[in-house]
């Protein structure tokens, strides 16, 4: 299948994704929905193959049955040119072989994660009757996100159809096959926790445990040899993890978790503290109850040592006595004691029924009483877990008897990534023990579309806009609006843009006023800045030497304090930086051009982008305004610095209130050519 080729006029193929021995799988993209996908074509050589096509079809089937968050899902079915194909779900990812190769060693509560949400895919499975049959690293895919998903029902088969497994044909990977498999027996839902055994081993080990030169040898070690030590490779697995291990590889299937369900629960308070010191696992003793054929020998010897057993009982027997000795003298029968009396419950048979069946009653009742209480379902409460992680929400929940579920992913503007936003059901709420909790985590902060605020209360505006992670600044402006209503925004109306990343100033009313400026020199920054900002006055910062004021302070401002000023107008005041040093006439002016590009708003027509530039040198501050412009294309600005002796400059340039650019630490090496 060639790139570009559109499959049935709607799946256009991109790239192939692998070869398998029954299907091709190709990356395409569905133009109907705008969406990739993953194409499963059936080799050419096998299409007219009958039992290759109904494995494929079984597979269709299979997966259409399943519907679970951890199992690929299956988009469409289809025929094109004697080609039957499947359209599925794409993910992006690798699958769990290479995932444990490029990540080994997994931290222990990541492998319980992983293997918690295989566990439950497989569970949906067993519940409708399918069996995977060939369950392997190579068929669990792991996300970006690091989610798991069970792929390739190829082999799996219903229950009902009591498939036998072909003499001599082995169906799946050896090296995760389990011993009744290997043998030519039929596979059940033991047969795939066998799998999920060898699995997890691997992810703890990074191999699998059993090798060999051929397929038969694996397949021999599968149900002659034991599972190797997980705790012999590594030390710090714990007992009970291991014991995971032990007992979904057990030989005998009997000795295995009786369901998926089993081995879940039992996998998630592995890491628990209660279970710290837990004996190693060892199978039960079921006993050979096999029909044995013994020798002849052996059979005409054990029938002669019963025939001597018997002729020595009789020897120990007492010697009967005659009929002489039997009876005896008159005046002996007389002197015999008399016969006892009946007994109570012989002279009243009916009382002694009724106490009978009477006692049986309660004690039936009793029973009755205590089965229900015992059957009646226990309950827990199911704790908070919002602004958690999956992992401690994990530990959480199993404190209380209870396990995640369902796993799901959303953006969020409050909750942090990777943290949980909401669980199903929530918090407070009443469930029985071992229930399953479905959560909703973060994937992040999504983009926003900026609203237009012009003419609206800059407080209100400010107070909204913060509590979503906006930062928000103002400057003022002499208007005859109200005083306090915004005049106009640097972030334009309808971009899309991210909360936490995105810093918006404001020009707000001063109103039409008059302000009489005070005398700033002699005062910090903040103080000069808090002053500005009651009195509605714009500020801007300018740095030199002075041999009258120590650095950090003012000393002169432009207009004089005195001067009557109107509101919104701006003043700009000089901060000193200290004395004067001897090295001043070695001062350096140069210039660093940078580059601004343009972002399209995505609108029919051309909006043009507001830029603030803000520069540090020894006549600028950081903080102030250096220059304000709009652009409409990439655009190239000369940035001027001035540096004295080792000091360094800075730059910052924010576009639609969002910073794009920032440098410290500039010198001369930084000049433009």
């Amino acid at each position: 299948m060639t790139p570009n080729y559109t499959l049935s006029g709607r799946y256009r193929i991109i790239r192939s994704l692998g070869e398998g021995g029954m299907a091709n799988v190709y990356l395409a993209h569905d133009l109907i929905l705008d969406r990739d996908v993953a194409v499963k074509l059936l080799r050419l050589d096998l299409r007219d193959d009958p039992k290759t096509i109904k494995r494929f079809q079984r597979e269709a089937l299979a997966t259409t049955e399943l519907v679970h968050p951890h199992i690929v899902s299956l988009y469409d079915v289809g025929e094109e040119n004697g080609m039957q194909y499947l359209v599925m779900e794409y993910v992006k990812g690798m699958d769990l072989k290479n995932y444990i190769k490029a990540h080994f060693p997994l931290p222990l509560q990541q492998v319980i994660d992983i293997m918690e949400q295989i566990l439950s895919a497989v569970a949906t499975a067993h519940a409708h009757n399918i069996i995977h049959r060939d369950l392997k690293p190579q068929n669990i895919l792991i996300d970006e996100q690091g989610n798991a998903k069970i792929t390739d029902f190829g082999i799996a088969v219903a229950l009902s159809e009591h498939t036998m497994t072909q003499t001599n044909t082995i169906l799946g990977s050896v090296h995760y096959l389990s011993p009744e498999q290997a043998r030519g027996s039929m596979a059940t839902k033991q047969s795939d926790i066998y799998s999920l055994g060898i699995i997890l081993y691997e992810m703890l080990t990074g191999s699998v445990p059993f090798k060999g030169e051929t397929a038969v040898s694996i397949a021999l070690k599968h149900f002659q040899n034991e599972i190797p030590s997980v705790r012999e490779f590594d030390a710090a697995i714990p007992q009970a993890l291991e014991n995971v291990v032990l007992r979904a590889t057990a030989k005998d299937p009997r000795d295995r978790y009786a369901t998926v369900a089993d081995m879940a629960s039992d996998l998630l308070t592995t890491l628990s503290e209660s279970r710290v010191g837990e004996k190693r696992f060892e199978p039960a003793d079921l006993g050979n109850d096999e029909t044995k054929i013994m020798p002849s020998a052996d059979i005409a010897a054990a029938i002669a040592a019963n025939r001597r057993a018997d002729a020595a009982k009789k020897d120990r027997q007492p010697t009967p006595k005659t009929p002489h000795q039997q009876s005896k003298p008159t005046d002996e029968v007389k002197n015999e004691a008399p016969l006892p009396k009946r007994s109570w419950s012989k002279r009243h048979p009916i009382r002694r029924r009724i106490i009978l069946y009477g006692s049986i009653a309660i004690l039936l009742i009793v029973a009755i009483v205590v089965g229900l209480e015992l059957s009646r379902p226990q309950m827990t409460t199911v704790p908070k877990l919002t602004g958690m992680t999956q992992a401690q929400a994990t530990k959480v929940l199993a404190k209380r008897q209870l396990s995640v579920g369902t796993i799901k992913h959303a953006k969020s503007n409050e909750v942090a990534k990777n943290e949980i936003i909401k669980s199903t059901p929530g918090s407070k709420q009443s469930v029985q023990q071992r229930s399953r909790i479905s959560l909703t985590i973060s994937n992040g902060e999504k983009k926003v579309n900026f609203g237009n605020y012009v003419n609206e209360n800059y407080a209100d505006v400010k107070s909204t806009l913060s509590s979503v992670g906006f930062k928000v600044k103002q400057r003022f402006s002499t208007s005859d609006v109200a005083a306090g209503q915004i005049v106009s925004q640097d972030v334009v109306a309808g971009s899309s843009v991210l909360p936490t990343n995105t810093t918006v100033t404001f020009t707000v009313s001063a109103g039409s006023r008059y302000v009489a400026l005070r005398d700033l020199t002699g005062e910090s920054q903040s103080d000069i800045v808090n002053y500005a900002t009651a009195n509605r006055i714009n500020v801007t910062f300018k740095q030199g030497y002075s041999d009258d004021q120590k650095a950090g302070y003012s000393y002169d401002q432009d207009p004089e304090g005195g001067a009557s000023v109107r509101a919104g107008s701006t003043v700009t005041v000089n901060m000193s930086k200290g004395s004067q040093p001897a090295n001043a006439d070695l001062a350096e002016s140069f210039k660093v051009k940078v580059k601004i590009p343009y972002q399209s708003l995505n609108t029919a027509t051309a909006t043009a982008n507001d830029v603030k530039i803000y520069l540090e040198d020894d006549s600028h501050v950081i903080g102030s305004l250096y220059r304000e412009i709009t652009i409409t294309d990439n655009t190239r600005v000369s940035l001027p610095f001035q540096l004295t002796g080792s000091q360094t400059g800075k730059y910052r340039i924010v576009r639609n209130g969002v910073t794009i650019a920032e440098k410290n630490k500039i010198t001369n090496k930084d000049a433009s050519n």
